[in-house]
């Protein structure tokens, strides 16, 4: 017992007061009280695991540590749990990415070898056997993306809860941490905004990034990190809409476009990154699900270091639509270019397209050149914009690095500088593509931490 006294007399001299499970008392003199406060501390601690943030990647590390641990306690400071996890998918939640553990790790980009052992022991099957075993029935959309066939995200959340309460994993909501404890380098216990003290063996950190904060992702845990020794990597918005130089794309805010073709491309005009999707105009540039996915491919952003290249018309070859075109055009001989593309594009873009072609509004059809109608091809080919930057991180799906994981250990998201603390989502220097992948990454630490967390039964 002697090595936790020191831990009892800072208890003291902070407050003067020891906490006896769920009683408070006063200890008032040092010499009779050291012994059982010592002892108490020792036994309360033994078995217990805290569990510090309530997305996916806490609640599947509470329950996880709470089928082996006698004593696990989740801690949440909104009022309910899985408040980010509620938003993803635009409230469908796409909960994993139904593939291999190789292709898991092919599609995080920062990191992804690190997570090799965390994706061997709970991979998207393992995910989708769970959910299914929790009454939740998933299916399998495009691109291998993984939903709840009721296309809620409530439903998921209510799955995960259900998996909390079967091992009977204590929910604390409306509970926030102020700093993680920690003597001669183990953990000690969890001190909390109220003053109190939850003693633990273990502490799983678990609260999330610096995006969407308004869901408590407020980078609590990067702080906790840093003040136990840990390195934070520098923190960037990833799967983040994008500014762009240009500013005609307000003019056609709004503006949804799907099955578009998608290419980045940076200065030196090699390709980065090409995919199929469906994108959306704003007021500052560009978003939706491909642009998001882009954005993970941009690296360190500086102004005009990358450009996007849109395909309005990827299934057609530009020879194909240079004759389609020319149908149109045959169509409409006698009416102005303005109206001659309402059967080629949408209205919000047509006046768009004509001033980027310089070729003159109501110039007639029949009047336009060749070169011209090769060069409209080319453009509806090849729509070109510029990237200012990111969207700020407060707008990303998901942030960009974290606790660096040359101080975690791979095989169980345990720290290698603090025994006791195990870490796990978004929290780590890790990030994917969309698709799943952020999740699933979210799920297996969880898990890991979980396994390896505590004194078993």
């Amino acid at each position: 017992m002697r090595p936790f006294q020191n831990n009892f007399h800072w208890v003291v001299k902070w407050k003067k007061t020891c906490y006896h499970g769920n009683r408070k008392t006063v200890c008032k003199t040092k010499q009779s009280k050291e012994i059982q406060c010592e002892r108490t501390l020792f036994m309360s601690r033994q078995d217990t695991v805290v569990v510090i943030g309530g997305g996916p990647a806490g609640m599947m590390a509470a329950a996880t540590a709470g089928s082996r641990n006698p004593e696990v306690t989740l801690i949440e400071k909104n009022e309910k749990l899985g408040k980010k996890l509620y938003l993803t998918g635009k409230g469908r939640c796409n909960v994993t990415n139904n593939t291999d553990p190789e292709n898991l790790i092919a599609s995080v980009p920062t990191n992804g070898k690190f997570l090799y052992s965390a994706f061997s022991a709970f991979n998207s099957k393992d995910l989708i056997a769970l959910l299914k075993d929790l009454g939740l029935a998933t299916k399998v959309e495009r691109g291998n993306r993984v939903f709840p066939v009721s296309d809620k995200s409530s439903d998921v959340i209510r799955a995960l809860e259900k998996n909390l309460n079967r091992y009977h994993v204590k929910q604390k909501l409306h509970t926030e941490a102020d700093r993680i404890l920690a003597e001669n380098g183990h953990v000690t216990g969890v001190l909390l905004k109220s003053g109190k003290i939850l003693p633990c063996s273990s502490v799983i950190l678990a609260t999330g990034g610096l995006s969407y904060p308004t869901t408590g992702s407020t980078g609590d845990g990067y702080r906790f990190a840093k003040e136990l020794g840990h390195t934070v990597t520098p923190l960037t918005p990833s799967l983040v809409p994008l500014e762009t130089v240009e500013d005609w794309p307000k003019d056609a805010q709004g503006l949804s476009l799907k099955n578009i073709s998608l290419t980045v491309l940076d200065k030196r005009g090699r390709k980065l990154f090409r995919d199929f999707g469906e994108m959306i105009f704003t007021h500052f540039g560009v978003s939706g699900p491909v642009i998001l996915s882009a954005s993970s491919y941009m690296g360190k952003m500086k102004p005009g270091k990358y450009r996007i290249r849109i395909d309005l018309k990827p299934a057609l070859s530009e020879e194909q639509l240079d004759h389609r075109i020319q149908r149109y055009f045959a169509k409409y001989a006698r009416k102005n270019l303005s109206n001659g593309l309402n059967e080629l594009l949408p209205q919000k873009l047509i006046p768009i397209i004509i001033r980027l072609s310089e070729i003159p509004a109501d110039k007639p059809i029949h009047q336009i050149t060749r070169e011209e109608r090769r060069n409209l091809v080319r453009l509806l080919k090849g729509l070109s914009l510029t990237i200012q930057g990111y969207r700020p991180i407060q707008e990303a799906i998901i942030t960009s690095g974290g606790v660096s994981v040359k101080e975690i250990r791979p095989g169980t998201m345990e720290s290698r500088l603090v025994q006791g603390l195990f870490l796990a989502g978004e929290i780590l220097d890790t990030d994917a593509y969309t698709g799943g992948f952020n999740l699933q990454i979210a799920f297996s630490t969880g898990y890991l931490a979980g396994q390896n967390c505590g004194t078993p039964r």
